[in-house]
């Protein structure tokens, strides 16, 4: 399966990632489903952001979700809605799988976030963004995309 980071995605497909980082930069947390020991999924509250081209994960010493993505890097990433049902510029997911990230870069990326202190750091590697959102209060809009692939947009009345 072919995997690629934020900016390769933001290259290929600009509109639907600078809606992607409007969504999650809207608000602080969101939800993040890894698998556990079993198979079975996991979610829990996440912070996630877009740095120098790619989307980092950060988790605290410690957490199951960061033992999940250490023992299997898959995951999805869902951006939070926010209150009420009026959700601007849809609902964004993204999946893909999660790397651990130390030294250097870690240290790099500590100097500029100042996280709190100790925690894990994973960049990630995209296998799917999928945006969902209401067009013209009459059609439901789906659109798709994976690397090496073109946007697949659905529309649904």
């Amino acid at each position: 399966m072919t995997q690629v980071n934020w900016a390769a995605f933001a290259s290929a497909e600009p509109a639907l990632a600078r809606i992607a980082e409007e969504r999650f930069g809207a608000h602080r947390h969101h939800v993040l489903a890894t698998l556990r020991k079993d198979g079975s999924p996991r979610t829990s509250g996440l912070e996630a952001g877009f740095r120098d081209g790619e989307l980092w994960l950060g988790m605290m010493p410690g957490s199951l979700k960061a033992l999940d993505l250490r023992r299997d890097p898959r995951f999805a990433l869902q951006a939070n809605p926010g209150e009420g049902t009026g959700m601007g510029g849809g609902d964004v997911r993204i999946a893909g799988r999660a790397y651990e990230v130390e030294g250097e870069r870690k240290s790099r990326y500590a100097k500029e976030v100042e996280p709190p202190q100790p925690f894990h750091l994973f960049r990630t590697e995209l296998t799917e963004v999928v945006r969902t959102c209401v067009e013209d209060d009459r059609y439901l809009v789906v659109q798709v995309w994976t690397p090496g692939g073109s946007l697949r947009t659905f529309r649904r009345a």
